[in-house]
């Protein structure tokens, strides 16, 4: 059969599979990505975790990213590398394993190489919306929406399925004009993020934290010009560290943390503000609930879907009235709403959206 005249399979079809058990035989995952290590993100994390659950499930995958190719920095954004002989050197890589299912993860020249390799192959392939691109060029270069937008939509336009991170996402690229969207929702280790004693911290509280890349796009002011009492905390690194660092000298920047470090700082606050209004979904806010920490967000996607009238947390356009409801939060609440996400199910539902191309992959020429 062709994956691409079949509909990807509903999430729901895999909810209580087995991982020892896959619903289709082993056929190799490529996942095509500009964002990958060294760059910490929730992009990284989200592809480093289906790499380790679609092997465990029984399909050995590997991502594709900028380290193996010639590299340049991103304009406005060093930490960001772009493979510039891509196009050239990515096909022979993909050539090495032609039973493969693809995915391409973004649209950058990685992801545009990996494009015009299944097209020109007729070979079938999926994609998903991991960031708001579009915002980020227009918080940047204020170049219109809906150019950016249009550009997207094309990229996309292709592919066996996009996946998105939640409903509310769907809805907002279906009213843009995006088609075939399937949900693949997210996880969170919470055996890594866990309540833990607060002495990671030794300052005045209640401490308000905020973890993720120092970028513009990720509207950091808006938390920063609050005034609270207590301590504000901001973990993480970017293009906007030193210039905050010199506009807010009572703020503690503690720069980009990894691992028991970054976990124990998140045990360490008193309430997770997360000031984004362009994330698709926000790693951050289930590793703060998962620490037994209360998020203070505004109404939009990704804190609508994860915290939503959830007693976990406060969602307000007034972000400082958020803030001071979301100290009265139990903590345990915060853990328990967190234990319901799983990366299992998530590689589940990445699974479940590539399983035309798995099948199809398994019988190539359609008999």
């Amino acid at each position: 059969m062709n994956a691409r005249n079949q509909p990807p399979a509903d999430s729901s079809l895999i909810a209580n599979a087995s991982p020892s058990s896959p619903l289709v035989e082993s056929v190799p995952i490529l996942i095509v990505s500009d964002a990958w290590h060294p760059q910490v993100n929730g992009v990284v994390r989200t592809l480093e975790r289906m790499v380790a659950e679609l092997s465990a499930f029984g399909h050995p995958t590997q991502v594709i990213g900028p380290d193996r190719f010639r590299t340049i920095p991103c304009p406005s954004y060093p930490e960001i590398r772009l493979a510039i002989d891509a196009r050239w050197k990515l096909p022979a890589i993909l050539d090495e394993v032609p039973n493969a299912a693809v995915h391409i993860a973004t649209e950058g020249p990685l992801g545009q190489a990996a494009k015009r390799y299944c097209m020109k192959r007729g070979k079938p392939f999926t994609t998903a919306f991991h960031t708001r691109f579009p915002e980020y060029v227009h918080a940047r270069i204020r170049l219109p929406l809906t150019w950016t937008y249009r550009w997207i939509r094309r990229f996309h336009a292709d592919a066996q399925c996009t996946m998105v991170t939640t409903n509310s996402m769907r809805r907002d690229l279906e009213r843009r004009g995006f088609k075939n969207l399937r949900i693949w929702s997210r996880g969170v280790d919470t055996a890594l993020f866990r309540p833990q004693p607060k002495d990671a911290l030794t300052l005045p509280r209640p401490i308000f934290m905020n973890v993720g890349r120092v970028a513009v796009e990720k509207n950091i002011r808006q938390f920063l010009d609050l005034c609270l009492p207590g301590t504000k905390v901001v973990v993480g690194g970017g293009p906007q560290l030193a210039e905050l660092q010199e506009a807010y000298p009572e703020v503690h920047f503690l720069g980009p943390k990894e691992g028991q470090e970054l976990a124990r700082l998140f045990a360490a606050a008193d309430v997770f503000v997360f000031p984004s209004r362009t994330d698709t979904f926000g790693l951050v806010l289930l590793e703060a609930l998962a620490s037994g920490v209360p998020v203070a967000a505004l109404p939009v996607n990704g804190p609508i879907d994860v915290i939503g009238d959830n007693p976990v947390g406060a969602l307000d356009d007034n972000l400082k009235a958020a803030v001071l409801k979301a100290l009265q939060c139990d903590p345990s609440a915060c853990r328990a709403h967190a234990e319901a996400y799983s990366w299992t199910a998530s590689a589940r539902q990445f699974q479940a959206n590539l399983m035309p191309l798995l099948e199809d992959a398994l019988d190539p020429g359609g008999s």
